[in-house]
C-alpha cells in the first residue's frame, strides 16, 4: 500500500494540472508556407500573393479590388469561462490605383483595436402596437382602425 501512495499523488497532480491547462483555439487566416507581414509594397502583386497566401479572409467595402485584409486569432479558454482572445493580427494590404501592384502592407495588432459600447437603445416604430392577442389572431374579427383627429403614429388619418 505504500508503494502505490506516490504513483497516486502523482497521477492525481497530473490530472489537476491538466484540468489548469486552457483549450487553445485558431481561428482565420492560418500562414503555413509564407506570412502576411512578408508581403513587399512595390514588388509583389495580387497574382504572387495569391499565389503565396492564397485568398484573403475579407476585402475593403468600399474598395474591394484595392484593399485586401489577413485576420487570424487565437483564444484561450479555461474551464467553463468565456473565450479570452490571447492574440490578434490583422494584415492590411493596399493596391495601387490601376495596377497590380501592392501599395502599403500595414499590420495591426490586439492592442490596436478599439472597444465598441454597443447602444442598446431601441429606435421606435411608426405603427400601432399589438398584443400578443392581436398578433395571434391577426385580421379575424377586427374591422378598420378608429377615425381620429389626432395625428398620432398608428391612428388612421381623416381622408
Amino acid at each position: 500500500m505504500s508503494r502505490l501512495a506516490p504513483l497516486f499523488v502523482a497521477v492525481s497532480l497530473a490530472g489537476l494540472s491538466a484540468a489548469c491547462a486552457p483549450v487553445i483555439g485558431s481561428n482565420g487566416f492560418q500562414a503555413i508556407d509564407a506570412k502576411p507581414q512578408d508581403i513587399v509594397a512595390g514588388t509583389d502583386t495580387k497574382e504572387t500573393i495569391l499565389a503565396r497566401l492564397g485568398s484573403p479572409s475579407t476585402t475593403s467595402t468600399f474598395e474591394p479590388d484595392q484593399v485586401w485584409y489577413y485576420i487570424s486569432q487565437t483564444t484561450e479558454k479555461y474551464t467553463y469561462n468565456r473565450p479570452v482572445i490571447s492574440n490578434r493580427t490583422v494584415t492590411e494590404v493596399t493596391f495601387e490605383k490601376g495596377t497590380d501592384k501592392v501599395a502599403a502592407v500595414r499590420t495591426l495588432g490586439l492592442n490596436d483595436g478599439e472597444q465598441i459600447a454597443m447602444n442598446r437603445n431601441e429606435t421606435p416604430t411608426r405603427g400601432r402596437a399589438l398584443t400578443v392577442l392581436e398578433q395571434l389572431l391577426g385580421n379575424v374579427g377586427r374591422g378598420q382602425l378608429p377615425r381620429t383627429e389626432d395625428n398620432t403614429p398608428g391612428q388612421r388619418r381623416p381622408d
